[in-house]
């Protein structure tokens, strides 16, 4: 599997989740791991492109796959992705644990859906749990970066 653009191989048991193999065999521990029965979200990445959680899916059905964590959103690691500076700008974010499963499943909105509604923004994040923030700030934080990613003006922020 190609993970964050790196190629990648894993000798794992058959059952071993792929957030496991994330965090435990290649040290990517911005994969959050909440509830372990998929309601939190905590876990999301990317698998070929779309937002999973990863605690449900087994890192052998990744086989051959590209996956993309928080870890790899970003185009360096001294810049930011344009949705990583909208929860920064936009106080999208309080104790921190829900965000990058939030971040990763508001970045697969916005790849199919470059102008979604409140309403579209908070039906595609309704399966990630954040007990901080009540959400307000999240959904400003989406719609910003949504307005930043269309208009050009996502460029990364360098922090």
């Amino acid at each position: 599997m190609t993970v964050n653009g790196t190629v990648r191989e894993l000798e794992v048991e058959p059952r071993r989740l792929l957030v496991q193999s994330l965090r435990e065999e290649l040290d990517l521990t911005g994969t959050h791991v909440g509830c372990d029965t998929s309601q939190c979200g905590a876990c999301t990445v990317h698998l070929d492109g779309r937002a999973v959680k990863s605690c449900t899916v087994l890192t052998v059905q990744a086989d051959g796959s590209t996956i993309t964590t928080i870890e790899g959103l970003a185009p360096s690691s001294d810049e930011l992705h344009p949705m990583q500076t909208a929860f920064w700008e936009k106080h999208g974010l309080q104790c921190g644990f829900c965000t990058p499963g939030m971040i990763m499943t508001a970045v697969d909105l916005l790849e199919h859906n470059s102008d979604p509604t409140d309403d579209e923004i908070r039906h595609a994040i309704e399966g990630n749990i954040c007990r901080c923030t009540g959400y307000h700030n999240i959904v400003l934080a989406i719609r910003a970066a949504a307005v930043a990613m269309r208009d050009g003006a996502g460029a990364p922020v360098t922090v």
